[in-house]
């Protein structure tokens, strides 16, 4: 029997009229701004399927560019974000997309920062305001947003998995679970660390200080009611 979580049942508390094409919108695009870590200047939103279809009428576009400011799916200001947006000067783009064979409800962020760096997020709204990250930059990615999220961009050499889970116990970090993504032997690779605390700044930087690490960012789950 699979397991059925609490928001499967009776969905996330939200704005708007559908757990999917809202809730887990806002999420995926407060991830993607997470990710990007710098100011952003202009996103461009590719939809794939239903989520290209129907994003007007169901809200999608007001709640991906209310997770890209950093808003919660219960936020009452989800409905005006495409207004705050504009007066921001964030340049904010829609495009009906084929992402091929993905989740009907996927999104890609095309994502400009104020330091000319573009960010690209692939993920898709699951149902019940669950969400799963697939793509980062063009690297391959799986994880769901439920858990603090420790994302880093690492040279694949021996012995990183070790330095990283030193770093996290001692720290007492709990890791309910781990992956790592890797395109090509000896190369940058990624790694996933879902975990049960809240990472601290300090073990973040105890990361970002060891010597294979090129990149981490860190990602806490949304937060139901505010």
């Amino acid at each position: 029997m699979n397991n059925v979580g609490v928001f499967d049942i009776l969905g996330p508390i939200m704005i708007g009229p559908s757990s999917s094409h809202t809730a887990g919108a806002a999420r995926l695009g407060k991830i993607a701004r997470s990710i990007a870590q710098r100011k952003i200047i202009e996103v461009t939103f590719l939809l794939h399927g239903s989520f290209g279809k129907t994003y007007k009428g169901h809200g999608t576009d007001r709640a991906l560019v209310a997770g890209i400011l950093g808003m919660e799916p219960s936020d009452s200001n989800l409905k005006n974000s495409l207004d705050i947006a504009k007066e921001k000067g964030i340049k904010i783009t829609f495009k009906e997309f084929d992402l091929g064979d993905v989740h009907p409800n996927t999104v890609k962020f095309i994502i400009k920062t104020e330091d000319g760096k573009t960010c690209e997020v692939i993920g898709s709204s699951i149902g019940g305001g669950s969400i799963q990250v697939s793509e980062v930059n063009g690297n391959k990615v799986d994880f769901s947003g439920v858990y603090e999220t420790l994302i880093m961009a690492h040279q694949d050499v021996p012995g990183v998995i070790r330095e990283v889970s030193d770093v996290l116990y001692r720290g007492n970090i709990n890791i309910a679970f781990m992956k790592v993504f890797r395109n090509q032997r000896g190369k940058e690779a990624n790694m996933i660390f879902e975990v049960d605390n809240k990472i601290s700044d300090e073990i973040l930087n105890q990361i970002k200080s060891l010597e294979s690490v090129r990149n981490v960012v860190s990602i806490s789950p949304a937060k139901e009611g505010e």
